[in-house]
């Protein structure tokens, strides 16, 4: 059975094409995020006539944006800590820093 390797230069370009997709994923939220806010600020006249400006409508409207924008923003953070998580080996650095650093100050003891 082959077993399949990859070079450096393959994982840098997964992980470039990663941080990429997010910035995609984030750009549409910005841009969709905003769209709805705007459109809740009613700075669009688009429900002017008064047809579709019910209370209904309006509870509808509202759990839409901004449920859009909490669930949406959860998953948002879930792929940027996919995205990012090389970046979070600083914890692990500093804490093998910080456990070498004590038994350093109790062999000294």
């Amino acid at each position: 059975m082959k077993t399949k390797t990859t070079t450096p230069y393959e994982r840098a370009q997964k992980k470039v094409s990663a941080i990429k997709n997010f910035y995609k994923h984030l750009r549409a939220y910005l841009i969709i995020n905003v769209f709805l806010l705007l459109l809740r600020a009613k700075i669009f006249r688009v429900f002017e006539d008064g047809n579709l400006s019910d209370v209904h409508f309006e509870r509808w409207l509202d759990l839409n944006t901004y449920g859009t924008s909490i669930v949406w923003g959860v998953a948002l953070l879930i792929h940027g800590l996919y995205a990012f998580q090389y970046k979070f080996n600083f914890l692990k650095k500093w804490e093998a820093r910080k456990l070498n650093e004590i038994l350093e100050k109790d062999e000294l003891e």
